[in-house]
């Protein structure tokens, strides 16, 4: 069966857990785009978003939402009391975190949400034409896969704390009006250095330049999100 296309993943999280909150978490926030659609939707969270890219973080603390806070700390090391929260994020952010770190960010995530709180992990799947052309110069093969596995020794262990409620895929649509803004976005982040090279430039333009049109290139990413909850 083809996933559904969404184009705004908050409307599954609502679908999921329709009255989230109201303290929230957000583990790799980064410009915390769908936490500020959150607010809006049901004001009055509570929300405290987690970045360690220096440059975004400075940039969140410029505009914050009233009900927004944000720290600068990372998932392995959440600087945070025991079930301090309802609701715990991580959305396309669990891959990033360094391999051998992924099991403590999962146990550390566990420590602040209350007992019967949940854990929203959306994850991108390795597979699809944006994929093809991302991964000439940031192959996640390896650190996507390690993400589920984290979560499924998380889900296994002896006296795990988590339980696995929900499982959904969907297809994202994604929108480059040109390549400069595909290099821009996907090639040069803040919070990475893909080492581009010229060469490297020049075999990525020529993989991205069969998807444009004159409306730009589309592309779907696939998409992955498990809903895990502490259990009591």
């Amino acid at each position: 069966m083809t996933p559904p296309l969404l184009t705004d993943e908050l409307d599954l999280l609502a679908q999921l857990l329709p009255a989230p909150g109201p303290r929230i978490i957000e583990l790799g926030c980064g410009a915390a785009r769908m936490a500020r659609q959150m607010l809006q939707r049901w004001p009055g969270l509570d929300y405290l978003g987690l970045e360690v890219d220096a440059i975004q973080h400075q940039r969140n603390l410029q505009a914050p939402a009233p009900g927004m806070r944000f720290e600068a700390a990372g998932a392995q090391a959440i600087p945070c009391p025991d079930g301090a929260f309802d609701l715990a994020l991580m959305l396309k952010s669990l891959h990033h975190v360094p391999l051998d770190a992924m099991d403590q960010a999962l146990a550390e995530t566990a420590r602040v949400l209350r007992p019967g709180g949940h854990l929203y992990v959306s994850e991108p799947v390795y597979d699809g034409a944006l994929n093809e052309v991302v991964r000439l110069y940031n192959d996640e093969g390896t650190v996507r896969a390690a993400a589920q596995a984290a979560l499924d020794r998380a889900l296994a262990a002896p006296g795990s704390p988590w339980v696995e409620t929900a499982q959904r895929r969907f297809d994202m649509p994604v929108h480059f009006q040109d390549f400069a803004e595909f290099e821009r976005r996907m090639m040069r982040p803040t919070f990475a250095d893909h080492h581009i090279t010229p060469e490297i430039l020049e075999r990525v333009a020529a993989a991205f330049a069969p998807h444009c049109t004159a409306q730009g290139a589309h592309f779907v990413r696939p998409m992955l999100v498990r809903l895990l909850q502490r259990a009591g």
